[in-house]
């Protein structure tokens, strides 16, 4: 065993990608490595659990990964957070999204070295990083009272829990260009992402 026995990962699979002409982004290649096994790659060097939440292109199957439905189909990242939270067979659950092709085993296993906290999420200067964040058990009630207010966005912790950020300056070490958080959400991102790689400016 190489990762946290404490820790499990969750790989949200469950979107359609709609901004991206409903393609599955997590099968698009980077320099020659689809962008799901690129962060199956490092989160694995934090924990040896990990598994999908939604898998609406068959992607996380192909790849070997336990699939979890979505609970509460239609609920969006929030929805998958709270999936993730309640079906995880640990109390800690690392949420990771399926387009962020840069993210590090370095920043990863920093992240999740934070135990004393209910929520440990990064702030970078444009906001948190919901789906790059560690959830605790005690997340899943106050994340069940937000989806039934009909809330579906991810971007702000439950309120009521012990929540550690990780802001900007403690970021700067772990993301000194700023790309440790680059989603691929539209063709757009995806060039971008493409080019950074070409160049051979991507995080190590």
């Amino acid at each position: 065993m190489t990762g946290d026995p404490c820790l499990a990962a969750a790989i949200l699979i469950g979107g359609r990608a709609e901004r991206f002409g409903q393609r599955d982004k997590s099968a698009l290649p980077l320099g020659g490595v689809p962008i799901l096994q690129r962060i199956l790659d490092v989160v694995r060097a934090v924990t040896d659990t990990v598994f999908a939440v939604g898998d609406a292109y068959g992607a996380a199957a192909r790849a070997g990964l336990p699939v979890i439905p979505d609970a509460l189909p239609g609920t969006g990242a929030l929805g998958g957070v709270y999936t993730a939270v309640t079906e995880s067979p640990c109390e800690r659950t690392l949420v990771i999204g399926c387009d962020m092709p840069f993210l590090t085993a370095r920043f990863l296993r920093h992240l999740a070295h934070v135990r004393d906290a209910d929520v440990v999420i990064p702030r970078t200067a444009r906001g948190y990083e919901p789906l790059c964040a560690v959830y605790g058990r005690a997340c899943a009630e106050p994340l069940r009272q937000r989806l039934e207010r009909g809330e579906r966005h991810a971007a702000v912790p439950p309120p009521g829990l012990r929540v550690v950020e990780i802001g900007p300056d403690a970021l700067t070490p772990y993301d000194p260009d700023g790309w440790l958080f680059v989603n691929v959400n539209t063709p757009h991102d995806y060039e971008r992402a493409r080019r950074i790689v070409e160049a051979g400016r991507a995080p190590a």
